[in-house]
């Protein structure tokens, strides 16, 4: 059985990267918008406070865990964008101060779970270090973000990107079930390279579907934070390659993902392209019609 403290140690320093990004921002930059849509970096820090509430319940206190999930299934399309849009509207030290204390009561919760413990979820049971794992998960990506938002490189986090490698490839057969599919029988190889340069393997080695890349590619891929068009990450086999396009580490229905890099400038252009191709045809008809009212005129002039 996997040691949790690791993971656990890991989602600290993670949250505790994120924090430093907003810890001393004003209120203007609390509100920029983020590639989520209709989502500020408030709504991003609420939603990792929600989620870390809803955890601590999940270790604590099971049966207002569930009364939770009953809900949740009231609105199962609008509860996770409530719960982000309540802690939003608070002030943002009140945010911030509220994101910390939750932090600080899920770590003690999970630090103190019993050896084997499971815990309920919206999605199947947990056990600490995967609870740990997705809280870091989520950590990681909603702070991709943020950093969008604030127009800040984020750098890689080294070795902790490895629980979100692991949890991506568990969740394979998840992200197939999601979208209707039957999960493939057998396992996959994936190969990818960390941060670090160092060779991460999972899967038998003689696999017929494979997947390869940079760990970073890959979670950025699992937790749709980049498209698939956009990442060095490659393929090998039908099960694999349509795995790569429906790959999801979180719980929950499919998410709509991010567009290809340069799909708004192309969108753009052909906006443009289509209206300076509507103005020439406006033109042309004007001038046909002038044409054809100046023709008209002459007839009429030699009649007379």
């Amino acid at each position: 059985m996997a040691d949790p403290m690791p993971v656990i140690d890991d989602l600290r320093a993670e949250s505790e990267a994120l924090d430093l990004l907003v810890a001393e921002l004003s209120p203007e930059r609390w509100a920029l918008a983020t590639p989520a849509p209709g989502w500020t970096v408030a709504h991003q820090i609420a939603h990792l406070a929600w989620t870390d509430h809803s955890s601590v319940l999940a270790v604590t206190d099971q049966d207002a865990f569930a009364r939770e999930v009953e809900n949740a299934l009231t609105s199962p399309g609008d509860f996770v964008d409530s719960g982000a849009e309540e802690g939003a509207g608070k002030p943002p030290a009140r945010l911030l101060a509220d994101w910390r204390a939750g932090r600080e009561v899920l770590e003690g919760a999970l630090r103190a779970a019993p050896e084997g413990a499971r815990f309920p979820w919206y999605g199947p049971p947990m056990s600490t270090a995967s609870m740990a794992t997705a809280r870091l998960m989520e950590t990681w990506a909603h702070g991709l973000d943020v950093a969008d938002a604030l127009g800040v490189p984020r750098i890689a986090p080294g070795d902790r990107l490895r629980h979100i490698t692991r949890l991506g490839i568990r969740t394979r057969d998840f992200a197939f079930g999601v979208h209707g599919l039957t999960p493939p029988f057998e396992e996959f190889r994936v190969e990818l390279t960390s941060p670090a340069g160092e060779l991460w393997t999972y899967g038998p080695e003689d696999a017929t579907d494979r997947v390869s890349g940079p760990a970073l590619d890959f979670c950025l891929l699992v937790t749709q934070r980049a498209h698939r068009a956009d990442l060095a990450l490659h393929a090998e086999g039908s099960d694999a390659d349509r795995w790569l396009d429906i790959a999801q580490a979180f719980a929950g229905p499919p998410g709509p993902g991010r567009a290809p890099e340069g799909a708004e400038a192309v969108e753009g252009a052909e906006a443009v392209e289509g209206a300076e191709a509507v103005e020439g045809a406006d033109k042309a008809g004007g001038s046909d019609k002038a044409e054809g009212a100046d023709k008209a005129a002459g007839a009429k002039r030699d009649s007379r």
